[in-house]
This record gives C-alpha cells, sequence and structure tokens, in this order.
C-alpha cells in the first residue's frame, strides 16, 4: 500500500457505476477496522459502486471467506477489499497471522478472476495502526478501495 505522500495513487481513479465490490473485515481490533471500512465505503459510494460487506471473526479468516464467497456468491464481484489490523504482541502468533493472511490473498490473486486487495495492516503497535486509518500515513481502507477500482479497470482492460 501507498503511503498518504503518493499522490499518484489519486490520479486516474475510474468511475464504475457498475462495479460491485466485496468488503471482508474483521471483527478483531473492530475500532481501527471499521475506519478501514467506513472509508474504503465512501470511496466506492463517492464513484457509484455497489459494495457488501462481510465479516469475519479474525485475520486469519479472511481467505477463507473471500475463497467461498468466490465459490458461491450470486453476483459475482468485480473485486475484494480485505481488511484487519493484526497489531505484534509478545508472543509469535504476530508473525504466523502475517505470513498466513499474507499467503492466502496471494493464493486468491493467483487462483479466482477477481482481483483480492490486501488491505490487512500488519503493525508493531496501535498508535501505528491509528497512523494508518486516518493519521499521518492517511486511511488504508481509502487506498484500498482506489487500488480495487484500479485493478477492476485493469482486469475489464484483459477481456
Amino acid at each position: 500500500m501507498a503511503t498518504k505522500g503518493n499522490i499518484n495513487l489519486y490520479k486516474g481513479i475510474p468511475v464504475m457505476e457498475d462495479a460491485f465490490v466485496v468488503i471482508v473485515k474483521t471483527e478483531w481490533n473492530s475500532a481501527i477496522v471499521n475506519a478501514l471500512a467506513k472509508a474504503a465505503r465512501q470511496v466506492l459510494m463517492a464513484k457509484g459502486v455497489g459494495c457488501k460487506v462481510i465479516t469475519v471473526p479474525g485475520a486469519f479468516e479472511i481467505p477463507f471467506a473471500v475463497k467461498n464467497h468466490y465459490a458461491y456468491c450470486k453476483k459475482m464481484p468485480d473485486a475484494y477489499i480485505t481488511l484487519g489490523a493484526i497489531i505484534q504482541g509478545d508472543t509469535p502468533h504476530f508473525d504466523y497471522v502475517c505470513k498466513a493472511v499474507t499467503d492466502g490473498v496471494l493464493q486468491l490473486n493467483l487462483s479466482i478472476d477477481s482481483p483480492v486487495i490486501f488491505g490487512v495492516l500488519t503493525v508493531l503497535t496501535e498508535e501505528q495502526a491509528k497512523e494508518r486509518m486516518g493519521g499521518i500515513h492517511g486511511n488504508k481502507g481509502e487506498e484500498a478501495a482506489v487500488t480495487a477500482l484500479k485493478m477492476i479497470a485493469l482486469n475489464r482492460s484483459f477481456k
């Protein structure tokens, strides 16, 4: 994901009133994740994009939800946005969850036809998370939505 200073991210954002995006977000660290999801929805709504939100318990469950939604949904989404906040604690659990979620999203991008945007914060402290939910590093939910719109346009250009 880009930093707040990446002004190129916000150039050429396509308007796609016929697009549909599924946001998969976690319950864990809900204050942070809900701020990311709110910002993502605002970007999508501003561009006329429909969206649905699916909530999972934690970040580890995100790939499962995307895979099964894609397999069984009636309305195929143009993209998925994954949102979560993994904050390091005192054990190696942080490393395992970060790797599993990252690898899971990568595998989804290689195996399904809809882009899966990685909007999961992997930070060392809660303060770092807050800096990425509208603080000095911008809002990563907003950036994930912009990325989704650009990837939808790119994906459509291939067809």
